[in-house]
């Protein structure tokens, strides 16, 4: 295994020129339709490949640590690695990319699949599914790597959406937590009410939905999607009353989530410097694995992961969302020993047990009950989640659409303009929709 360190960043200009030849320029792919088809097959003799993902130095150590287990277990296999921090990967990957100059493995997330693959430059995993099994994980969190139908993306690990409960806050304060199995948002509400009250507004009983997780859930919750295809279906009507939460949430007598300038200071500070992190809150909605920082900022082990409310009982409007994916470069001389190095990744259990929960929850399922049986605390919790909350996980929706890769800080943005009563929910529903619809249409 050779690595090459971190990247330097590249220059913003020159990003965005890349970034707009990868949404407006067709592709460069000349492969013939047979080409493009064909089942592939590992080359003979020596091989070297390129992998490059996001991440901090602690990722990097197991990565590695795990790929050297791939080279033992394939010696004609050289793998040199790359990585970067989360914007540097973006710059680099857009520029690589459209110089046809890709590694042959590459991190991928959810809201740059649909561009990526759009623009011709993923393999089709369909084409080397003789050597990377996608069977070990739920059919739901596998859906989320096909783009028109296509399985373009292995999902690494699942985030599913959950509140994290200080238990700590409520003791304190002398509440319990109600039953959580099937409790509504009128439930949730209410119980926040309680802690508002309780602690006469000094501690804040949760934070309104605000990113594309939460407005997925919520538009499935009423019988609708966020997208379909490259449209915005959600409706102008529950695309508002999702946004009016964070109005509703920041106004009246100790108001749930605090006032709309406490919930505006929240979202531009740092996770550690949030009311979750310090004993300042009750709740706070969350991908599951993120109760283990919680935990750790805050210093207890006493946080319980509950799932949200529900509009209707057992309703599968859960989904497990890919907590970032592997992808092959189309331009990759050797896809299949790629996909090789990708189903390792996924599948070994030596693989499995070196990487742990560092990219999430597992997805193959057999390595995250085994993991499970050996874990404790948060980290327990995180791993049975998906169990806990099976009964609500429906089919995967559509990833997002390329041209809408900004949906999260179009969400705030419009979110906060509500909470601190700039426009009305309606009238933000009726212009964000146009907005994420209009870049959309851009770049097809």
């Amino acid at each position: 295994m050779r690595k090459t360190g971190k990247w330097h960043r590249i220059l913003p200009i020159a990003y965005l020129a890349v970034a707009m030849c990868l949404t407006g320029c067709g592709s460069s792919v000349s492969d013939s339709a047979a080409e493009k088809t064909a089942i592939v097959t590992p080359a003979k003799g020596k091989v070297s490949l390129t992998i490059d993902w996001w991440g901090a130095d602690s990722r990097v150590k197991v990565t590695e640590q795990a790929i050297q287990a791939f080279e033992s277990k394939h010696p004609n296999i050289t793998v040199e690695t790359q990585y970067s921090d989360w914007s540097g990967y973006w710059d680099k990957l857009a520029t690589n990319s459209a110089g046809g100059n890709a590694p042959d493995v590459m991190q991928m997330d959810e809201l740059y699949l649909a561009s990526y693959a759009s623009q011709g430059s993923l393999f089709d995993m369909d084409r080397v599914s003789n050597y990377l099994n996608l069977n070990h994980m739920d059919s739901s969190l596998r859906g989320m790597g096909k783009v028109n139908g296509k399985q373009y993306a292995a999902p690494i690990s699942s985030t599913p959406l959950g509140i994290v409960v200080n238990m700590d806050v409520l003791s304190k304060l002398g509440l319990n937590l109600p039953d959580t199995k099937q409790w509504t948002w009128d439930d949730l509400i209410s119980f926040a009410k309680e802690v508002t009250t309780k602690s006469n507004g000094q501690i804040t009983g949760i934070a309104p939905l605000n990113n594309g997780m939460g407005l997925q859930i919520w538009a499935r919750q009423n019988n609708e999607q966020l997208f379909n295809e490259n449209k915005v279906s959600i409706s102008e009507k529950t695309l508002s009353s999702f946004l009016k939460m964070s109005y509703d949430w920041t106004h009246g007598k100790n108001p749930i989530s605090g006032t709309a300038d406490h919930l505006s200071e929240q979202a531009s500070g740092t996770t550690d410097q949030s009311d979750l992190a310090t004993n300042k809150a009750a709740m706070g909605f969350t991908q599951a694995t993120q109760i283990t920082v919680y935990s750790k900022a805050a210093g207890t082990d006493n946080m319980k992961l509950v799932p949200i409310p529900q509009m209707k009982a057992n309703e599968k409007a859960s989904y497990l969302k890919p907590g970032m994916y592997w992808t092959i470069s189309a331009k990759s001389k050797h896809p299949a020993e790629a996909a090789m190095l990708v189903d390792f990744l996924i599948n070994n259990k030596t693989a499995g047990k070196i990487l742990g929960t560092e990219r999430g929850i597992p997805s193959n399922n057999d390595i995250r009950k085994e993991l499970a049986g050996t874990s404790t605390g948060v980290q327990r919790q995180t791993l049975d989640f998906p169990t806990l909350i099976a009964k609500t996980i429906g089919k995967s929706p559509a990833v997002t659409p390329n041209g809408a890769s900004d949906l999260d800080k179009i969400i705030a943005r419009y979110s906060q303009d509500v909470a601190f009563g700039k426009r009305s929910a309606d009238d933000a529903a009726k212009s964000m929709k146009k907005e994420i619809q209009d870049n959309i249409n851009s770049a097809q």
